[in-house]
């Protein structure tokens, strides 16, 4: 949609150009008239057209015309408030649009707002003994002296002395002194920049107004120190436009590139989640969907380079709508409290200002959690916290809000409840399907092509996207410097960063591992298993827990039976000379789980000797150690490694098809054990469970 709009009138923004103008000694023709020559803004004009310019500057700079339109603007639908500050006393506090904007605002009003017998003062400087003095108190929030309590007795000595008494913040509530907003007859607001202020600033400093049509999106996008950088009195109004055009294109918030959603893998239902909000940012901006009709907020949960940022970027590139990306580390890098605050909120105007929009608030358990503060820092944190929670509550129709972060558990509780979040979304490790997708994007359409990346992914498994992008990236520059097309040797050797192949004989002890806790595991519906993997220094299972039975005595025994299955199945197919310790080695092995869940059973869940007792962590690490609770523990790891000697005999031949399987091609996905299983059905009908005998 093209903008080209004239503002009603803009009759007192045109007043405060010539003022500006004026004072800076510049030649400017005067700009449009109302020709009522009984408009008090007209007779502003007739008395500024009096005074000769100084010297031959050229014009004003472009931000401190557009902040001069829209403070006019701000002032001039409020009957007798332009002659009012020229005469009277009012007090007025104005909410502007960001920290940067302050300063323009300032100088604006100290020109042209109070007229010039005025003496125009600071809180620092104010007195009334002055010719007609006037109080001006702008604060951009930064420093640590910008807060409501400060400054209140300045405010009090205008008002006694019945002086004009302005006050300009991005947050009046937060910013100014709270007298002066107790004693405000207007609360005032700076508008956005539209197209009719762009097209008169233009005017304004090239003496012409443009004939091209100005973008809505271009108008959403500006802020104030683009205008400096396009707009200028030796070019072309229409060439203002289009440099104004280049310089928006160079924003990160319109940088789209990298790959959209649908070029993505690995970001299992959070995916779905983000191609139905990019599908329902593209109906809302086309006008055919209401805003409440939109699922618009996330909080994204997962571990360090599993691509949550990425995710957020690829959201908005899909939708094909501007990013504003924010993070907690940013807010705080402002010196003190007034300045987190306002670049908060700075975050959430910007998005709004370019809705429809995706705003990314990256590591938010950054924000501590009130539950937790300390004395120390509890009143600091406290403000921050709040405030995100107003912004969190807050309408913002056309804003979709994606925050990431790393451990959910540190963000406090209010902020994550629903209602500002719509949903909390866990981004899993990818798996071996989602690392070929990764791989294959990073890698490109022209390399490799043809190759089968299986093996890549497996000594990729429990690794992130980040990795597989810096192993491509190192692979590629190895086969670069070598003057030659990358191999899939290049990227296995990056991927091992140095560590040794397995062994054969290793491998296959593997490989029977792994098929007898999915045959036990599938005998005893312990697990639905998802894939089976070796991987460069062990072999591995992909399952879900089943958890009809899981709760129960005989489900417990299960699952111990499954932990042990394979040892088990090492000792039935390779022989006892072949078994290895891997089952227990570390404190996450098979039988460090398995003799936990024993110990539990024993002595926490009321299914041991002892009967429904439920001992602390203190005592189940005590216990354990006499000899007749050792002997209960040995005999029910004892029962159950027998049950998986059984089930691993009954069904050795399925064991050893799944075992073969994987040893040649290291992986099997659920379709491959599916068709093992088809091939090969599990019996199921031996090793009763015998959990009652004592």
């Amino acid at each position: 949609m093209n903008l080209h709009l004239q503002h009603p009138r803009d009759l007192l923004g045109r007043a405060y150009l010539d003022m500006l103008a004026t004072e800076a000694g510049a030649v400017s023709r005067p700009l449009l008239r109302s020709g009522d020559p009984d408009d008090p803004i007209e007779r502003l004009i007739d008395e500024l057209a009096a005074k000769p310019a100084s010297d031959a500057r050229s014009s004003i700079r472009a931000d401190l015309a557009a902040a001069a339109i829209l403070v006019a603007r701000a002032i001039e639908p409020i009957q007798e408030l332009t002659r009012d500050l020229r005469r009277g006393s009012p007090v007025v506090s104005l909410a502007v649009l960001g920290a940067e904007t302050v300063a323009l605002v300032q100088r604006v009003l100290e020109t042209c707002a109070f007229g010039a017998s005025a003496s125009v003062l600071d809180e620092r400087t104010f007195n009334d003994r002055h010719t007609r003095p006037v109080l001006l108190i702008a604060r951009d929030g930064t420093a640590n002296d910008h807060k409501a309590e400060r400054g209140n007795d300045i405010v009090a000595d205008a008002l006694h002395a019945r002086v004009p008494v302005f006050g300009v913040a991005p947050d009046p509530r937060r910013h100014l002194p709270r007298d002066l907003l107790r004693a405000s007859d207007h609360h005032l607001s700076l508008a956005a920049l539209d197209a009719s202020a762009i097209a008169l600033v233009i005017e304004a400093v090239t003496g012409r107004a443009p004939a091209a049509p100005i973008d809505e999106q271009l108008v959403r996008a500006l802020e104030f120190s683009d205008l400096t950088l396009a707009i200028r009195a030796d070019r072309d109004p229409d060439d203002c436009i289009e440099r104004l055009k280049r310089t928006i294109a160079t924003k990160s918030f319109f940088d789209h590139r990298g790959p959209s959603l649908e070029e993505l893998s690995g970001y299992g239902a959070a995916r779905q989640w983000g191609l139905n909000l990019a599908a329902d940012l593209r109906e809302y901006r086309a006008g055919r969907l209401a805003w409440e009709s939109i699922e618009k907020s996330l909080l994204l949960v997962g571990p360090p380079g599993v691509g949550k940022t990425q995710f957020a970027r690829a959201v908005a590139k899909s939708a094909n709508v501007p990013l504003v990306s924010t993070s907690v580390a940013d807010w705080n890098s402002a010196p003190y409290l007034s300045g987190t605050l306002s670049a908060l909120k700075d975050s959430f105007s910007q998005a709004r200002r370019l809705s429809p929009c995706v705003l990314l608030i990256d590591e938010l358990d950054g924000i501590s959690d009130r539950a937790k503060l300390g004395s120390e820092y509890r009143e600091y944190w406290l403000q921050i916290v709040n405030l995100l929670l107003e912004k969190l509550s807050e309408e913002r129709p056309g804003v979709a809000l994606i925050s990431t972060t790393n451990h959910p558990d540190q963000i406090d509780q209010a902020v994550k409840r629903a209602g500002r979040f719509d949903q909390t979304i866990e981004i899993e490790l990818p798996d071996v399907e989602a690392l070929v997708e990764i791989f294959r994007y990073h890698i490109g359409p022209d390399l490799l092509i043809g190759i089968d990346l299986t093996p890549a992914t497996l000594l990729a498994l429990g690794k992130t996207g980040a990795d597989v992008e810096a192993w491509v990236r190192r692979a590629k520059s190895r086969a670069r410097r070598a003057a030659r097309d990358l191999t899939l040797d290049d990227l296995m050797l990056e991927i091992r960063s140095g560590r040794d192949v397995m062994p054969d004989t290793t491998r296959l002890v593997c490989a029977v591992h792994e098929a007898g806790h999915f045959v036990v595991g599938h005998a005893l519906s312990v697990f639905e298993a998802r894939m089976l993997a070796i991987l460069d220094h062990r072999g591995t299972t992909g399952f879900k827990l089943l958890r009809a039975n899981g709760a129960t005595e005989a489900g417990i025994e299960n699952y111990i039976t499954a932990l042990l299955a394979g040892r088990a199945a090492e000792e039935i197919i390779l022989g006892p000379s072949a078994v290895t310790a891997g089952s227990g080695i570390g404190e996450d092995s098979d039988f460090a789980r398995a003799t936990q869940a024993a110990i539990d059973l024993e002595l926490r869940f009321g299914f041991g000797a002892l009967g429904v007792v439920h001992f602390p962590n203190s005592v189940t690490e005590i216990l354990p150690h006499d000899v007749a609770m050792t002997r209960l523990i040995r005999q029910r790891l004892d029962r159950c490694m027998a049950r998986a000697r059984d089930l691993i005999t009954e069904n050795r031949n399925t064991a050893q098809a799944v075992a073969d399987r994987l040893r040649t091609t290291g992986y099997l996905n659920r379709a491959a054990i599916d068709q093992l299983l088809k091939a090969h059905p599990i019996r199921t009908t031996v090793g009763v469970n015998r959990s009652t005998e004592r």
